[in-house]
């Protein structure tokens, strides 16, 4: 990450997702930018959503979507409910709601508050790879 000072606080930080590494999640693989950053309140992640993507929910956090890219046929289940998606579009996930990709795809995906991995809960009941 390069930031735009050496000696006091950088007023803006640049990242490039391809020099993270990989972290296995519940959706495939994600790329976790700003977790570092204490007074930045959100991490930003592009994951790499696979399929057998595993239904869970978070408590506290609250999820945007945005598709980067997909197979065709790819869709988001949210509480049961599946929707198709497309690159281009957006989709909220509030805390509680139980939530995975259905087919491959890329996404970006803003968390706020910052990313917790003890706030990520896998849902009893629900199908999954």
């Amino acid at each position: 990450m390069m930031d735009g000072s050496q000696s006091k606080p950088a007023r803006y930080h640049v990242v490039d997702f391809d020099q993270l590494p990989g972290v296995p999640c519940p959706c495939g693989v994600s790329h976790r930018a700003f977790l570092d950053l204490a007074d930045y309140p959100a991490s930003i992640h592009r994951t790499e959503i696979t399929p057998g993507a595993k239904a869970h929910y978070h408590r506290r956090l609250t999820e945007t979507y945005y598709i980067l890219q997909c197979e065709p046929g790819a869709q988001i289940e949210l509480d049961g409910q599946t929707f198709p998606v497309k690159p281009g579009m957006c989709i909220v996930i509030r805390p509680g709601c139980v939530h995975r990709g259905l087919g491959r795809m890329t996404i970006l995906n803003f968390v706020l508050p910052k990313f917790d991995p003890t706030d990520e809960i896998p849902a009893e009941g629900q199908s999954g790879g």
